[in-house]
């Protein structure tokens, strides 16, 4: 590829080296290379880099893959050594700081050392306390520049579940609805299928993909019998599924079940019989119950997203009834919401979310609106709970 550089313009100066405008181009296709990770490479973050010569080159790209296999970094070096390319003097544009453990891969750092690159341009400082600066420590140790801070709020919004993951121990929440322009999810008989367009529904299906896993309550089980599976967008593999279950009522022929796919159900009544017969199925049962006398056989829905986070779940996406819609609202615990908004007036019906009575406006739960979007006839917003993201 011929030399980008003829027009390097001056962006800022950092203590440590000067970052040119050209940087910024660089940046923007390793978060793009990212992008293409986000459906791979959970519970690890969607990362990617670029190699660039000390002429301007291009000479390597990559991004990370699949769990247990290679890093963005990685992938890079051998996409040059691939091309014959060498190394040797090299700028790294990595969307977030090269890793120094041993973990299910070898550090990353270890890897730009032995290439000898010269500078590593990062987005971000990795969350993950087993790197958190270290990674960029290694690096200066071997002579190595480092430069942080191109891309920085792309690449966080890009791993917002990876960084709620690691800094508040929870995954992020986002919430999914389905409604009529007057808010109603369903007919008072229950019928609800279909509120909003197949375009949206398919839109929908995208956004499952992305997460790790689908959650939904006892309540929308018994009543839809949903499959909760990503079927109108491609995707590497199917999410695990999540059903808050208090007393393990969910039927042992439910589509829920599919060969090959994870299935959790917390619960808060022990019931060893059920336990065993919804195992057979292939799920697993844990008990969360909470420990207030006056809900002791409800799960406790905190101590179940920590659970997740403990066993590497980075996204929760919510599709569920009105009733743990508003039992997750009432307890603080979503992050955001997708609502697909059909131009459709139902009149009397189901909500989006059962909570309160609140008694001041000051009470409402605040949102910012982060996207809107036609889809077809219906409008997609995404709101986010404000200040949510400042961790």
């Amino acid at each position: 590829m011929a030399s980008v550089n003829n027009h390097r313009l001056l962006l800022f100066t950092r203590k440590e080296t000067t970052v040119l405008m050209n940087d910024t181009s660089w940046m923007d296709r390793s978060l793009a290379l990212a992008r293409q990770a986000r459906l791979l490479c959970p519970p690890n973050p969607a990362v990617g880099c670029v190699l660039v010569s000390a002429q301007g080159e291009l000479i390597g790209e990559g991004h990370t893959q699949a769990t247990g296999h290679a890093h963005a970094e990685v992938m890079a070096l051998r996409d040059a050594l691939a091309k014959g390319h060498p190394t040797q003097g090299a700028t790294a544009y990595v969307t977030l700081e090269p890793c120094v453990h041993q973990g299910r891969t070898g550090p990353c750092c270890d890897a730009l050392v032995t290439a000898g690159v010269k500078q590593v341009v990062a987005s971000l400082e990795d969350p993950n306390p087993q790197v958190a600066g270290q990674g960029f420590a290694r690096l200066r140790a071997a002579g190595i520049e480092v430069v942080v801070g191109p891309g920085a709020a792309e690449s966080r919004e890009l791993n917002l579940g990876f960084f709620s993951r690691m800094v508040r121990k929870t995954p992020w929440v986002r919430m999914k609805v389905a409604a009529s322009l007057d808010g109603k999810t369903a007919l008072p008989n229950g019928a609800s299928q279909w509120i909003t367009s197949s375009a949206a529904r398919a839109d929908g299906h995208a956004w499952r993909a992305q997460a790790c896993a689908v959650l939904t309550g006892i309540g929308t089980v018994t009543s839809d019998d949903p499959r909760l599976d990503v079927r109108l967008a491609t995707t590497p593999g199917q999410p695990q599924l999540v059903v808050v279950d208090s007393r393990l009522e969910t039927p042992l022929n439910a589509q829920l079940f599919m060969p090959g796919r994870a299935l959790t159900m917390y619960a808060a009544v022990p019931d060893e019989a059920k336990q065993a017969a919804l195992q057979a199925q292939g799920a697993q049962v844990i008990y969360k119950p909470e420990t207030q006398a006056d809900a002791r056989h409800k799960v406790d829905l905190a101590a179940m997203l920590q659970d997740l986070a403990a066993r590497e779940i980075n996204e929760v996406h919510v599709e569920a009834g009105h009733k743990l819609n508003g039992s997750l609202i009432r307890a603080g615990l979503v992050d955001e919401f997708l609502i697909y908004l059909a131009p459709k007036l139902l009149g009397q019906g189901a909500d989006m979310a059962s909570f309160g009575p609140l008694t001041a406006l000051s009470q409402a739960v605040a949102l910012e609106f982060k996207s809107t979007q036609m889809l077809g006839p219906d409008l997609r917003i995404l709101a986010r709970v404000q200040g949510r993201d400042l961790f």
